[in-house]
């Protein structure tokens, strides 16, 4: 479901030395991996943290401002800026199912659906993530809550607990709403926790493979909350999951796109993300061609179903991403990544949704 679940294969080879990673590291930062950064490094005083936007902080994105309010700490780790797409994915799901009525009923399903998926899950997956991530982040964001100690080891471990419980009891309060037999929901739900898990978490932190942890992070975002909206208003059948997995493809490319800003830290750490394995160059065009290839694949399959109309619509969707493709990220991925994103990823959605309602006929 959800997605809320951060959450291919290919070899990867490592570029990295048989040196001990820290080593490359600079003075101040060759400290134990569990010790939380010092006064030499603290947030108020590292450049990339101070004077930053309280907006950012809230959203949780880089350029976040220093913030000491707990509760605000709290929204930064589960980065409410990557609910929308899972919210989006329970409204795929709803509209692909053909059964969803503008009923007060039907709305607060979606709605409690769309938490469960954004605040809970994701923010489980998110918090997860900068847990297991606290030595890349001392190296590429040294500011962030963690690393910088802004909120301690025990108050982060109890709000990952809490998020993962709270996220299966609503899965399984819908399921009882919607008067399932089986309990598909909560399942969704319990397998997206899964694929979040081992997406962020030793021994086979999925993210270290770039093509693995990408496809799963894609899935999680595309797939699960798609599955989850269907699921909670009709019936799942074999081509929706094989339609959702393959439009998955097109999420591995935009998960590819977070990984540009990494570079450093990935590459210090042993990190197999693809613009550590294929450089920058390369990548940025594994990226735009999963991105692209993946919706004009989508197009022909909606044009051969005798679907040309929503076929159109979708190639129509696709154009403005590729300008601003050419326009942002193909020229400077790690300088443009957020503006890209901001300006490509609407017409993306959208095309989902026209795929959606496709399929509901």
């Amino acid at each position: 479901m959800a997605s809320s679940l951060l959450c291919a294969g290919a070899a990867s080879f490592s570029l990295v030395t048989n040196r001990s990673p820290l080593r490359r590291l600079s003075p101040e930062l060759r400290s134990p991996p569990l010790r939380l950064i010092d006064e030499r490094t603290a947030p108020e005083k590292a450049p990339a943290g101070s004077g930053g936007s309280s907006f950012n902080q809230l959203l949780g994105i880089k350029g976040a401002a220093r913030e000491t309010d707990i509760w605000k700490i709290r929204l930064q780790l589960t980065k409410p800026v990557t609910w929308p797409p899972l919210v989006w994915g329970v409204v795929c799901g709803a509209a692909a199912s053909g059964n969803f009525h503008w009923s007060v009923e039907d709305v607060a399903k979606s709605i409690v659906c769309m938490v469960m998926s954004g605040p809970f899950l994701t923010g489980y997956a998110q918090t997860l993530n900068d847990w297991y991530d606290r030595d890349i982040d001392a190296i590429n964001e040294p500011y962030r809550p963690i690393p910088s100690g802004a909120i301690s080891e025990n108050e982060v471990v109890i709000q990952i607990w809490l998020l993962l419980f709270g996220g299966l009891g609503l899965g399984a309060l819908l399921d009882i709403w919607a008067g399932h037999k089986f309990p598909i929901v909560f399942y969704l739900a319990l397998g997206g926790s899964f694929v979040s898990y081992i997406y962020s978490a030793p021994p086979l932190k999925l993210k270290q493979n770039g093509w693995i942890g990408n496809f799963a992070l894609g899935a999680s975002y595309i797939s699960l909350p798609w599955w989850a909206g269907q699921a909670l208003f009709g019936t799942l059948n074999p081509d929706i999951i094989v339609l959702t997995l393959l439009y998955s493809i097109a999420g591995l490319g935009i998960a590819i796109v977070n990984d540009f800003k990494s570079i450093e830290g990935d590459d210090t750490l042993g990190m197999q993300s693809l613009p550590v394995v294929f450089g920058i160059d390369t990548a940025k065009w594994i990226c735009v061609g999963a991105i692209d290839i993946t919706q004009i694949t989508i197009a022909g399959y909606l044009l051969g179903a005798g679907k040309p109309f929503y076929a159109l619509a979708l190639l129509g969707l696709i154009l403005p991403q590729v300008f601003f493709q050419f326009q942002f990220f193909l020229e400077d991925p790690v300088k443009y990544d957020v503006k890209y994103q901001a300006t490509a990823q609407p017409f993306f959605v959208l095309g989902l949704l026209v795929t959606a309602l496709a399929t509901s006929h």
